[in-house]
């Protein structure tokens, strides 16, 4: 078990620790004061026990080396690497705020408009260092923190691998990263991709959405069968407000094949956008002439209100009035006068018409002097 640190104890001569954050099976990470700089940072801490372990101290240094490279809004900044007696630490930019997993428990499941929004930011900083030739191979959101301002930062590059160390064809018995969200061809053991982190952040979707993984098993070894074997139910069949577009990219996402999902989280992140901003149209309220705000209808299939008669608040409609008897007759009655002066005015125009006739031919038919 870790002993954690007291408060105002000092490492590397600079950290001042002041609380614990939290705990994992790797290290702990503390909220530190940078005593040079005078800033709070985060001081994730190896485990004592894991100091000696070559695999997870190498791993640990290849996180602070990976993370050192990037610099991206929605990636926790790495500023310092060390050893004081013994003890393996990397120096982080402190983040207040939760990590998604609290986030997602506390709420059961995320609107979806949120939802894209987090995502979106997911796929921004992933795609970064996908293009910075690295493949972070532990996307979960236990490694995401969301500030109160809704920015989510990605941490933890710990097991990240170099696309140019990759070989496609290696194969490993041993399986590093988290069984609820490792894609498919990791939990085979084969060679990650900037796919695999993908598949992951499907999950993470499935999981944001409908309040539940995709899969479920206090077996790893099951979990790992049905990464790489089932195909899951879709989500909008656990949550049917889960519009029809956005079900289907989560499906493709989740493919079981690299190369049937969105290549890089990039190009996912392209897609969610689009998405984001074309959900975010269709639920935007528009006004009609007579200023009265009218909700839009989010999904395509109607609601169960839809063709049916309320009965909360019926209409009355007044019932038309009876003409009067008298106006009835009235409009029957015919209008001699009328009729005489319109019969008088088709003679006089029609009487004119052989006038004109003749004329017309005498004119046309007379020889020319």
């Amino acid at each position: 078990m870790e002993k954690q640190q007291s408060p105002s104890y000092i490492l590397g001569n600079r950290y001042q620790i002041q609380q614990t954050l939290g705990t994992g099976g790797m290290s702990v990470v503390y909220l530190a004061k940078d005593l040079m700089l005078e800033r709070p940072v985060a001081l994730k801490v190896l485990r004592p026990d894991l100091t000696t372990n070559s695999d997870f101290s190498n791993k640990f240094r290849q996180e602070a080396k990976a993370a050192a490279i990037l610099s991206h809004p929605n990636i926790v900044t790495v500023h310092d690497f060390g050893v004081d007696r013994g003890r393996l630490y990397i120096v982080m930019e402190y983040v207040p705020g939760l990590d998604l997993k609290t986030k997602i428990k506390q709420n059961g499941k995320l609107p979806i408009k949120e939802t894209l929004m987090l995502m979106t930011q997911a796929c921004a900083g992933l795609g970064y260092a996908h293009r910075a030739g690295l493949v972070h191979c532990d996307v979960k959101p236990q490694n995401m923190i969301v500030t109160p301002e809704e920015r989510l930062k990605i941490t933890d590059f710990g097991i990240s691998r170099a696309l140019s160390t990759i070989n496609p064809d290696e194969k490993s018995d041993v399986v590093w990263g988290s069984p609820q969200y490792f894609s498919p061809e990791q939990a085979a053991g084969l060679a990650p991709s900037p796919a695999s982190d993908v598949y992951s952040i499907g999950v993470i979707l499935y999981e944001m959405l409908t309040g539940q993984l995709p899969f479920i098993s206090d077996d790893t070894n099951e979990l790992v069968r049905m990464h790489r074997d089932i195909t899951p139910f879709p989500p909008q069949a656990l949550e049917p407000s889960i519009p029809f577009e956005l079900d289907r990219i989560i499906m493709k996402i989740l493919s079981k094949e690299p190369s049937s999902r969105y290549r890089t989280a990039d190009q996912l992140g392209r897609i969610l956008a689009a998405y984001s901003e074309s959900y975010t149209t269709i639920q935007a309220p528009i006004k009609d002439s007579s200023k009265r705000t009218l909700p839009m209808i989010a999904e395509r299939r109607p609601s169960p209100a839809v063709n049916k008669i309320s009965t909360t608040r019926p209409v009355k409609v007044k019932p038309s009035q009876p003409v009067p008897v008298d106006i009835i007759q009235e409009v029957q009655k015919i209008d001699w006068a009328t009729l005489g002066m319109g019969l008088i005015t088709l003679l006089v125009f029609g009487g004119l018409i052989p006038f004109w006739l003749y004329v017309w031919f005498t004119i046309t038919t007379s020889p020319i002097p």
